[in-house]
């Protein structure tokens, strides 16, 4: 959980945990998580494992009551400092509410399959999954996928019921139940016509009771027709449609579009686009295709793809090569030719074998604005202005330090690793994943990085502060008043 403090920056606080481990439990690797994604609201987290499962949580709100006695505690404590240490902790008298999730439910999104044409097998691992937008009831939707097949889910509520209102206690109909079972072979059969013969406390056509049955209730006049009534609410999923057998390759990306109907899905060689009622292979609609005819002559992958939060007809995707191309689907059915693209210029000398493996872009965000778009390669965190494509208004330094040990990340394929990156609601912040259990934050603004590691104790690592200054702080200021 962050907070911001009085100076802008983000005071990060552990919030809570998920499947915590007993000490000396082994880590299953089925049980790895390979996917998380907030739904735009912060209402519902969704993860995903290898084993092919999805786990969704749900977050809880205080009451009044709650919030009131927090209050009253904040205030107590502003109390207890003076001006300048209220000043330096951030506390202000500003209140956070807490932020706690449930657990809701579970469910298998896919199995292990075998594609006998290829002789390949395909993995149940969680590639990604993406939440679709509110229905118009409490249900929600989220897309799902593996290496190949992608499935559309509808998570809703239940209502459990049960019957209720018998005429028999618990334990006569415990009772009764067990006279039945412990008839023996001797036993006659029972007859079909009317009869008063009570065997073993049922009678011959077992609609009518035995004497014994029948005062235990007070008689026929009491007899009572059970009813059912409803008891617990339960969260369920079901599989409301399958999209298969479009993707050659690897399914890398999903990204769902603001029209609220279609999405993309983008492998290692094209970029599907699908709508959300049509499942069927015929039915997804290529645009964007980088096969080459002769696959000698193949010079890069996509690497990532996604929709513009607001502009339901522009898309970026990136590449291996550390580009990224924004198509506008309005100019062609079939976006062979971009409308912008951005790519890092290299610096003069710089030149080595690992330049292509570093320079590959593992993931592409929009801000939520729309303006800007955030890069992760190997070594750097990247924004753009989709305005002006000639230079990343900022570049944050990730793994620099790692430059001169790259020789030994290439024999060992770390070099090969992927990061995630994310911009922050306000676009004020960005964050990208590292390794060591860690996790950085950067300023937008003034370049200004945190580095935390993930633990109950979040110790903040190092922290570095630029002066908002040169082309990446006046780059962004000047983009933001445009």
């Amino acid at each position: 959980m962050a907070g911001e403090s009085l100076q802008g920056e983000l005071d990060w606080g552990f919030s809570q945990v998920f499947g915590e481990r007993i000490p000396g439990e082994e880590v299953q690797d089925a049980d790895i998580i390979s996917a998380v994604e907030f739904d735009k609201s912060g209402e519902h987290l969704a993860t995903g494992d290898r084993g092919g499962r999805v786990v969704l949580f749900e977050r809880l709100r205080p009451t009044k009551s709650a919030l009131e006695a927090m209050r009253a505690e904040t205030e107590r404590a502003v109390d207890r400092f003076d001006a300048a240490d209220e000043a330096s902790s951030g506390l202000n008298g500003v209140q956070r509410e807490p932020v706690e999730y449930r657990y809701l439910t579970e469910f298998q999104s896919h199995e292990p399959e075998f594609d006998y044409l290829k002789s390949l097998e395909i993995e149940e691992k969680i590639n990604t999954l993406r939440w679709c937008h509110q229905s118009a009831n409490t249900s929600r939707f989220l897309i799902s996928t593996n290496d190949k097949t992608i499935k559309l889910w509808k998570v809703f509520e239940k209502q459990m019921q049960c019957v209720s209102d018998f005429n028999l206690d618990d334990a006569t109909r415990s009772a009764t139940r067990g006279r039945a079972l412990n008839l023996g072979p001797d036993t006659p059969p029972l007859s079909s016509g009317p009869t008063n013969a009570n065997v073993g406390g049922l009678t011959g056509n077992r609609l009518t009771g035995g004497n014994d049955l029948l005062s235990s209730f007070g008689g026929a006049k009491n007899l009572r027709v059970p009813s059912c009534v409803s008891t617990d609410v339960v969260f369920s999923a079901r599989c409301r449609r399958q999209f298969g057998a479009a993707h050659a390759y690897h399914i890398n990306s999903l990204s769902v579009n603001s029209d609220c109907e279609t999405y993309i899905s983008a492998d290692d060689l094209r970029v599907n686009l699908w709508h959300l009622e049509r499942g069927a292979a015929e039915d997804a609609f290529t645009v964007v295709d980088i096969k080459p005819e002769n696959m000698e002559d193949l010079t890069e992958v996509i690497t990532s793809a996604e929709f513009h939060p607001s502009r339901c007809d522009l898309f970026a995707y990136s590449s291996s090569k550390g580009s990224i191309r924004l198509a506008d689907m309005r100019q062609n059915a079939l976006c062979a030719n971009h409308a912008k693209m951005f790519d890092a210029p290299e610096a003069p000398g710089s030149r080595s074998f690992f330049s292509e493996i570093i320079a590959s872009v593992s993931d592409v965000k929009f801000s939520r604005d729309g303006r800007f778009i955030l890069s992760r390669d190997y070594l750097n965190l990247r924004l753009w202005d989709v305005r002006n494509e000639n230079a990343p208004v900022a570049t944050f330094k990730v793994h620099e330090h790692l430059r001169a040990k790259l020789c030994d990340l290439y024999e060992s394929d770390a070099i090969f690793d992927k990061f995630q990156c994310c911009p922050s609601g306000d676009g004020a912040h960005v964050a990208t994943g590292s390794y060591g259990n860690q996790f950085r934050s950067f300023d937008a603004a003034t370049g200004a990085s945190d580095a935390f590691e993930v633990t109950k104790d979040p110790q903040r690592l190092r922290r570095v502060k630029l002066a908002a200054s040169g082309r990446r702080g006046g780059a962004l200021n000047a983009a933001n008043a445009a």
